[in-house]
């Protein structure tokens, strides 16, 4: 099956393809699809059956949920170049969140038989899936422990350094196209104490606030002072 461009490039700048056989990644070719979202669409609403492995080919999306008063909480944001939803499929049960394009995104498709097939075929992609499930258990724990104990600030240090997670997110780009209210919901933050950390941030130098992005200026700082080691 030939492949866009753009597909290509997300499989030749990811790691776990290049260990696959020639059989595997033919398979791979074969079964793999993608689509275009345009920003703000539900791509999967919770609930839907988690019948795919995506990889974000271009663009953002958020994981959120929305609870029965209608508030919305972010557990993530993904950035262009990574992959996701390993777990939802391992689980076999349905979505436990919504994803949704934060702007216009293109995603890669793994049909769950053939993301399964893969596990069972090849040692070196159940390695990488069980270092994303490792990474990705490590940042909801951190995640939980900043919420509770952290500032502000801290707090959304943690949120917009963790993009930059080199297993999880290895492509990211210095500049995030986030909003501040969608930085907001990353951080479990008001828009009003999100404004200020981000203005704090800024004058620390650690990053600049752009309409509608922000552009990371130091991220070796911007981590330790998510870790409260500055």
């Amino acid at each position: 099956m030939s492949l866009s461009p753009e597909l290509t490039t997300l499989l030749e700048k990811s790691r776990w393809p290049a260990t696959l056989t020639a059989e595997q990644m033919a398979r791979l070719r074969h079964d793999i699809y993608e689509k275009s979202f345009p920003s703000g669409a539900i791509i999967y609403p919770r609930g839907t059956p988690a019948d795919h492995w995506f990889g974000l080919i271009e663009g953002m999306i958020k994981v959120d949920t929305v609870a029965q008063d209608g508030r919305s909480t972010t557990f993530a944001g993904v950035p262009s170049g990574s992959w996701f939803g390993e777990g939802a499929v391992l689980k076999n049960e349905p979505r436990p969140y919504s994803i949704v394009a934060i702007r216009d995104s293109k995603l890669a498709f793994v049909p769950k038989q053939t993301f399964e097939w893969l596990l069972q075929q090849s040692t070196s992609f159940s390695r990488f899936v069980i270092d994303q499930l490792n990474w990705r258990c490590g940042y909801y724990v951190a995640l939980v422990e900043n919420r509770r104990l952290r500032e502000a600030s801290a707090r959304v240090a943690f949120c917009l350094s963790e993009l930059f997670n080199p297993q999880l997110y290895p492509s990211t780009e210095q500049t995030l196209p986030l909003s501040q209210e969608e930085i907001g919901r990353l951080s479990g933050l008001s828009r009003q104490n999100t404004n200020k950390a981000l203005r704090e941030l800024a004058d620390m130098k650690l990053l600049s606030v752009e309409y509608g992005s922000v552009v990371i200026l130091d991220l070796p700082r911007l981590r330790k002072f998510a870790h409260h080691d500055e």
